[in-house]
C-alpha cells in the first residue's frame, strides 16, 4: 500500500496561504533531540496556559494589568491546548481559529483584534474567511509551528507569527504597539518552543 509522502523542507508553507502579505513579524527556531513526528505530536498536544518562565510569566503579568487595574479580567480558561483549536473548535467560544493542518510537519492558526487596547476586542470569524477578511480597524494574527528534519536524530522547530493590519489607522496603531511588545513576542515564542522542547525529549 503506497502512502503519500511527507511535503520537504522546501515545500509551500500552510502559512504563506493563510496570510502571504504582512508587515509585522517574529520568527524563533529551536534543534530538539527527537524523531520529527514526535516533535510535532508535541507541538500538536501543546497545552499553551501551561507555558512558564521567568521572563515569559512577567510579560503576561504586564500585558493583563490593564484588566486586573479595572476589574475587567475574564474568567480563565481551564486549558489552551493546540489540538482543540482543531479537534475541538466550537464558534465563539475563545478567538483563535485553525486555520490550516499538514499533518507531521505544520500546524497554522490565527485570531482577528484590536490587541492595541488595553483590554483586546476580539472579532469572531469563521476560519474560511480568515485570509479574505478585510473590514477596517483590525489586525490580522496568524502563527505556526512548523517541523524539519535536522540530521539524523534531531529535528528543527520553528514557530513564526506574523500581522496584517486591514487599513493605514489600523496599522499604525499595530505600530506603536508592536514597538513596545515585538521583545515580548520572541520572549513568548521562545518559551513556548522551550516548552515543546522538554516534552519531545521526555518522550
Amino acid at each position: 500500500m503506497e502512502t503519500e509522502p511527507k511535503p520537504s523542507i522546501c515545500s509551500p508553507l500552510l502559512l504563506d496561504g493563510v496570510l502571504p502579505r504582512f508587515r509585522f513579524a517574529r520568527l524563533e527556531t529551536m534543534a530538539i533531540a527527537a524523531s520529527p513526528d514526535t516533535v510535532f505530536d508535541a507541538a500538536r498536544g501543546l497545552d499553551l496556559l501551561s507555558v512558564h518562565a521567568p521572563l515569559f510569566d512577567a510579560v503576561m503579568w504586564v500585558r493583563g494589568m490593564p484588566d486586573r487595574l479595572f476589574d475587567r479580567t475574564p474568567p480563565p480558561l481551564p486549558s489552551m491546548r493546540v489540538a482543540d483549536l482543531f479537534d475541538l473548535a466550537r464558534k465563539g467560544e475563545q478567538p483563535w481559529l485553525p486555520l490550516g493542518e499538514v499533518p507531521g510537519r505544520e500546524l497554522v492558526f490565527g485570531a482577528v483584534g484590536k490587541v492595541w487596547r488595553p483590554s483586546i476586542e476580539w472579532r469572531w470569524i469563521s476560519p474560511e474567511d480568515f485570509t479574505a477578511f478585510d473590514e477596517p480597524g483590525w489586525a490580522k494574527m496568524a502563527a505556526s509551528f512548523v517541523v524539519h528534519p535536522y540530521g539524523q536524530r534531531r529535528a528543527l522547530l520553528s514557530y513564526e507569527a506574523r500581522t496584517a493590519c486591514t487599513d493605514p489607522e489600523s496599522t499604525a496603531r499595530f505600530l506603536r504597539y508592536w514597538t513596545l511588545t515585538s521583545s515580548g513576542v520572541g520572549i513568548a515564542l521562545r518559551a513556548t518552543l522551550r516548552a515543546v522542547k522538554a516534552d519531545a525529549e521526555q518522550r
